[in-house]
Formats: structure tokens, C-alpha cells, sequence
């Protein structure tokens, strides 16, 4: 039986979100367009599916590193960001990605069955996730024509 595991991250990631866009629950909210994705950024995002690959990448986070909590998650989707303009002589600083995106898109997997919240410890993912994450994974490693995957086959 092939796992989350099996497969490269990123194809596993644009799979579940194709997935997640046919779902009711998963929807992109109308603030996103004037939300920045952390601290360090300018702009918000450009990408059309941003919010189902964010959704899926969630998923997969908290499957691999759960239960986990926002504060964890906004770690691990930050950033970097340079000290000054004019003159570059500070590091680089890290930065937090954003609480809210994070928090919502997590509530929305919450919401479809994926997640559920563990009292004191974050979030963890059900039995349902784990069971879809796995079906999309042997769906893309079948789909995948790469040699150096094959012994997964």
C-alpha cells in the first residue's frame, strides 16, 4: 500500500489540492485577495489555486508532523526578510507567515473531517485524511513516470 510517504511532496501537494477544489468545505475566502501569505511579503498571493494548495499542504504537514499547532505552522510557512534597503549589513531576519491564513484553512480541514483539534496538544489528523492522503498518493505515484520511483510500484 503506498503512503503520503512514497511520493514527492510537491506532486502529492498539487493532487490533494485538485482534489480539495471539488469539495465544498475547502473554499477560498473573499478576504485573500487583500491578505499578505507572512510578515515579510508586500503582495498577496498571485497564484489562481492558492488556497487549495495551501489547504493540501497543510494536510500534509500535519500528517507528517502532527498534532501541531499554529504557532508551528506559522514557522514553517515563513520567511526571511532583509535588514536594510539602502545598505545590506544586517542578516537577514526570520519571519512568521500569517495566523489567519493558517487558522482558516485549518478550520476548513476541520470542518470537511480531515482534522480534528487535540485539547493542549494542536492539531492532528483523522483517519479520514490519512485515508485520503494515502488514496492520492498511490494515485500520483501510478501517474508518475519516474525510474528512480519505480520500487514503490
Amino acid at each position: 500500500m503506498t503512503t503520503l510517504y512514497d511520493v514527492p511532496a510537491e506532486d502529492l501537494n498539487e493532487a490533494v489540492a485538485e482534489r480539495l477544489a471539488e469539495e465544498d468545505e475547502v473554499q477560498e475566502p473573499d478576504w485573500l485577495k487583500f491578505a499578505k501569505t507572512g510578515v515579510g511579503r508586500e503582495l498577496p498571493p498571485e497564484q489562481e489555486d492558492f488556497w487549495q494548495l495551501r489547504a493540501a499542504s497543510l494536510l500534509r504537514k500535519v500528517a507528517v508532523d502532527g498534532p501541531t499547532g499554529v504557532g508551528a505552522l506559522r514557522t514553517a510557512y515563513g520567511g526571511t526578510k532583509q535588514g536594510s534597503n539602502r545598505y545590506v549589513v544586517r542578516p537577514d531576519q526570520t519571519t512568521d507567515g500569517s495566523g489567519k491564513i493558517v487558522r482558516r484553512a485549518l478550520q476548513q480541514l476541520e470542518e470537511a473531517g480531515y482534522v480534528q483539534t487535540a485539547e493542549g496538544e494542536g492539531r492532528r489528523i483523522t483517519a479520514e485524511g490519512q485515508s485520503l492522503l494515502d488514496d492520492v498518493a498511490g494515485e500520483v505515484l501510478e501517474a508518475l513516470d519516474r525510474p528512480e520511483l519505480e520500487r514503490y510500484a
